[in-house]
């Protein structure tokens, strides 16, 4: 190609970049530039066929990409849409999820995962203003879902009046005295389910908002 020719297609780029400052080009950008090219040629003196062939190969590459990303981006649609309707059917379900809180009946079964065997675990309730009303020392547990059922009594021995809401902690060691991963889990019904910025929510006993991805296990009906 001659210095005209590479003048012409310079000046069609130009005005390329200059109508899609800050955007990268597409494959139409890619084409028109290419086509411009083509007519900017001289005559007596075309363009190299190894040169053409290898930029409609690149224009090939480009295009299957786009089709890939478009591809890929309505797969991603159609799985969110199913995600969410498949949300829908937990509402009236009671599941197990990972959090801490609980809300005491008379009795509360608090719930957590082991990462590994335990040698020694214990477990510390607090009631909502941060104050510890009780500590158990569960001594050896193994790896996994594990439960301890509270009776709803404080440290004193004094029982706990129904309805409040409390938060435990649980720290654990190996028989090395190495720290094991501990889990909170709690559970609860699901009264409602929303979904904001791409992300599935769900509210719990009308209060506590948790993702989706927090569900752990599906324990059924009220």
């Amino acid at each position: 190609m001659d210095i005209s020719s590479a003048t012409g297609t310079q000046q069609v780029a130009n005005k390329q970049q200059s109508g899609t400052a800050g955007k990268s080009l597409g494959k139409d950008d890619f084409l028109r530039l290419l086509t411009a090219q083509l007519q900017a040629q001289n005559p007596l003196n075309p363009m190299d066929a190894t040169g053409f062939t290898a930029q409609l190969a690149q224009f090939s590459s480009l295009e299957q990409m786009t089709n890939i990303d478009s591809d890929l981006k309505t797969l991603l649609a159609y799985q969110s849409s199913l995600q969410n309707t498949m949300a829908t059917d937990l509402i009236g379900k009671k599941i197990k999820m990972t959090g801490n809180g609980v809300t005491l009946n008379g009795t509360a079964a608090l719930n957590y995962s082991l990462q590994g065997n335990a040698a020694a675990v214990t477990l510390s309730i607090f009631n909502a203003t941060g104050a510890l009303v009780k500590s158990a020392d569960l001594g050896k547990v193994a790896a996994g879902n594990n439960s301890f059922l509270w009776d709803g009594k404080d440290k004193n021995g004094n029982q706990l009046s129904a309805g409040g809401r409390y938060t435990f902690t649980l720290a654990a060691t190996d028989s090395s005295g190495n720290a094991v991963t501990a889990t909170p889990l709690t559970s609860g019904t699901v009264t409602s389910v929303a979904f904001d910025n791409n992300m599935t929510y769900l509210t719990i006993d009308g209060n506590t908002r948790i993702q989706l991805g927090d569900v752990r296990e599906i324990l059924g009906g009220n």
